[in-house]
Order: structure tokens, then C-alpha cells, then sequence
């Protein structure tokens, strides 16, 4: 990915964008992108471009994340605003999310148009998501629908641009990028209850993070909301941990305990199940293929992931 920043003047910018775009990452969205394109005969060449596209956008927004939650690591490795500094980092983003226009100019007229109109409204989705999301660390009363609306903006919005812009490089209809728009929006959720779910339950080499870690920042999952639901001694435990600002980290594998007797651990595998189960349908309603076939492992291989 580095390779799509070719200027080396001035260092202070590139080499940062160097530096972040070469980290490893899933390549999930541009996966998606290819996978898309693939099953409406696109243009290789623009489909490349576009793949390439939503990357460096998906990288752009971490860059700008890292900074709002004051994050030290990204993939591993130290993030850009401790690397260099906070006003690089930001220099940096910003740069990225001009990259991600470039690189769609690939785009024919009028699928051009279309392509940017895409980019814009999900700017504009992750943009909302991603202040609900602030917002809901300063309340106690966040319900489990508004938590889908902001994961929906923030993890679903890209998923569904990924194969819209996909489809647009080759011969989808408004009713494919339709159905495009909606296998992206069913991985989207089934994606973000599962790495609710794993924050809790994974290995910790796995994860790469500490267990619990969400548990410990209150941050309001698709997990905690559900316990906060219920009712009784295990919603009491979980509403004062809440109020405490948080888990301690022994009580992480308490946690884990209660909401295994309240079932929330089994309903967010069914939940995952269900969306991803929701995506494979769709799919299978696409053109018949390499692209669908790619689409049905993406999806499996996501749906059964540790990590």
C-alpha cells in the first residue's frame, strides 16, 4: 500500500504516510472491492484503484481515531502522533483522505460521479457515527438501537461503499448496488458484535489487546448493553461497574461469567450468525462466479474469526 505515495518532499509528510500505509491490516474492504467488481465484469484497472481507495480512506480515519483516543500502538507499532507528533499525524490524515479522491478519479464519467457522491455520503455517516459514539461515553442511558444505528454508521458505511464502488467499476444496476448496499450493511453489524464479543472471549494472544479491554474503558458494546437490559443481580453488578467508571481488570473473567448465565454471550454468536447468514443470502442472489465465491469465503472466513 505504501507504494501509492510516490512524492518523498517534504519527508515530514510522506514518511509518515509511508510509514502507516505499510503496516499490516486485514484488507478486508478491499476485498470486498475486487470481490464486487468481479461479479459485474468491472475494470480491473479501476477496481484496483478503488480497492486501493477505500484502504487508504479506512487508514485515514484510524490515523484521526488514534489521536481522539489517545492510542500509543496501531497494528503493533507506534501510532503516527507519538512516532512524530500530533499536528503530523493530523497533516497526515488529511493527506490520506486526498489520496482517496485521487486514486478514485480512475473512475469513468458517469460512474466518476457517482463514485464520489458515495465517498461523500459515507464520510458523512462515519462523521455521525463517530460523535454518537463519543457522545454515548458521557451517558448512562444508551439503548441497544441507538448502538446499532452508530455501528451501522461507523463499521457498516465503509463495508457498503467497498462493494457499491466495486459494482460501479463494472455493470451493476441501482438494484445491484442496492443489494450491495445491504450484504454491506449485514457483515458490517455481524462484524462489530463480533469483535464485541471477541474483546471479551478471545485468547490474548489472539487479540492482541488485552481481554476485556472495553469492559475496562465502560465502553458501551452490543454486550453491555444487553446486560444493562436485563434485570436482576447480574444487570445490578454491570450497572455498578458502569458507575465506577469501569472493570477492574480481575473482575474480567466475572464478567465473563454473569453475562454467560444471562446468555448474552451465546445471543451476540447468534446475532453474528444471523447478519452473516443474512449477508450469504444476498450474495447468493449476485452473478455466479469468482466474485461470488470470493464474497461467500470473505464471509465465512469473517464470521469465524479469533481475531
Amino acid at each position: 500500500m505504501a507504494s501509492v505515495v510516490t512524492r518523498i518532499d517534504p519527508d515530514r509528510l510522506y514518511a509518515p504516510a509511508k510509514y502507516i500505509l505499510a503496516g499490516k491490516g486485514k484488507r478486508f474492504r478491499p476485498h470486498l472491492v475486487l470481490s464486487a467488481s468481479a461479479s459485474f465484469d468491472g475494470d480491473r484497472h479501476v477496481a484496483l484503484k478503488a480497492a486501493a481507495a477505500v484502504e487508504v480512506f479506512h487508514i485515514f480515519t484510524l490515523v484521526h481515531d488514534d489521536i481522539m483516543d489517545r492510542a500509543d500502538t496501531r497494528r503493533g507499532r507506534e501510532t503516527i502522533h507519538l512516532k512524530w507528533d500530533e499536528p503530523t499525524a493530523i497533516l497526515t490524515g488529511d493527506y490520506l483522505f486526498g489520496k482517496t479522491i485521487e486514486l478514485l478519479l480512475a473512475f469513468p464519467e458517469p460512474r466518476l460521479r457517482q463514485a464520489i457522491s458515495l465517498l461523500a455520503e459515507t464520510v458523512r455517516h462515519l462523521c455521525e457515527g463517530q460523535v454518537r459514539d463519543m457522545a454515548f461515553e458521557e451517558r448512562d442511558d444508551v439503548t441497544l438501537e441507538e448502538y446499532l444505528v452508530m455501528i451501522d454508521q461507523k463499521t457498516s458505511a465503509l463495508l457498503e461503499c467497498s462493494l457499491m464502488l466495486g459494482g460501479l467499476s463494472g455493470s451493476a444496476t441501482e438494484d445491484d448496488l442496492a443489494n450491495l448496499k445491504q450484504i454491506g450493511h449485514h457483515l458490517g453489524r455481524a462484524f462489530q458484535i463480533q469483535d464485541d464479543l471477541l474483546d471479551l472471549i478471545a485468547e490474548s494472544e489472539q487479540w492482541g489487546k488485552p481481554v476485556g479491554g472495553d469492559l475496562m474503558a465502560a465502553k458501551k458494546t452490543w454486550l453491555l448493553l444487553n446486560a444493562l437490559a436485563g434485570s436482576g443481580e447480574h444487570s445490578e453488578w454491570f450497572e455498578r461497574m458502569l458507575a465506577r467508571g469501569g472493570a477492574r481488570a480481575e473482575e474480567i473473567n466475572e464478567a465473563r461469567r454473569r453475562m454467560e448465565a444471562m446468555g448474552i454471550i451465546e445471543s451476540a454468536r447468534e446475532a453474528v450468525i444471523f447478519h452473516s447468514g443474512e449477508a450469504m443470502n444476498l450474495i447468493l442472489t449476485l452473478p455466479s462466479g469468482d466474485g461470488q465465491d470470493s464474497l461467500v469465503a470473505l464471509t465465512q472466513k469473517m464470521q469465524q474469526r479469533l481475531h
